[in-house]
């Protein structure tokens, strides 16, 4: 056997960043500083400080409490995608839904008109309301509603 040899051009360079350009490490930071939630009760999850694989799950009860969603969808031949919800939760959820749009429209019309500070406040007021439990609209949890 003969060893062949390359010229030195011909090996490529190895692939060093620039000076200041986001190593694969700090885009990582990057990424886990945005606030994750776990795949099953949408909680906040605490900022993981070890390394390895990010957590998905807040504990043991929601891993498998999402292990069994996935296993009756798969066993009832529903793609993953697919949630199921009671007519009562649609109904709720529509309902919310129909107060903020009319919170909307409402200041919509009134900033239209030149209102005054109280008119405002209060306009302003009821959107807030309106919108103060887009929180609890989680539907993938067992706990919307």
């Amino acid at each position: 056997m003969v060893a062949e040899q390359v010229p030195v051009h011909d090996i490529p360079a190895l692939d060093v960043p620039a000076p200041g350009a986001p190593t694969r490490r700090s885009r990582r930071r990057a990424a886990d500083a945005e606030e994750r939630r776990c795949g099953w009760c949408r909680n906040v999850l605490p900022a993981q400080e070890s390394v390895g694989r990010p957590r998905l799950y807040c504990g043991q009860a929601c891993r498998q409490r999402a292990y069994e969603q996935r296993s009756a969808t798969a066993k009832a031949g529903l793609s993953p995608d697919v949630v199921l919800v009671t007519r009562t939760e649609l109904d709720g959820l529509q309902d919310r839904l129909f107060q903020l749009r009319c919170a909307l429209e409402d200041v919509q019309t009134l900033l239209a008109d030149k209102p005054t500070k109280v008119e405002m406040e209060r306009a302003l007021a009821e959107l807030v309301r309106s919108t103060g439990r887009l929180d609890k609209l989680w539907l993938s949890g067992r706990n919307a509603g």
